[in-house]
């Protein structure tokens, strides 16, 4: 199995909440959805839930999400 680093397009204040969920042992389904059909999108098949990791610091703000994907059948 292979990871992806995705990146879910967000606002400051949507940022700092799934922030403070995930420092609190929690997750924020939305923005995890959005990163598992990011992944379908890009062509990929998850293979497990998207693991937050972190959220950039520039404008716009972006969640960053790591997930795990099917490789490719040859």
């Amino acid at each position: 199995m292979a990871h992806m680093r995705i990146q879910v397009d967000s606002d400051r204040g949507t940022a700092r909440r799934v922030l403070a969920l995930h420092r609190a042992g929690k997750a924020h389904p939305e923005s995890r959805d959005a990163a598992r059909a990011e992944v379908w999108r890009l062509g990929r098949t998850p293979a497990g839930e998207p693991v937050f990791v972190g959220v950039t610091n520039g404008e716009p703000v972006r969640l960053i999400y790591e997930i795990e994907v099917y490789l490719d059948a040859g």
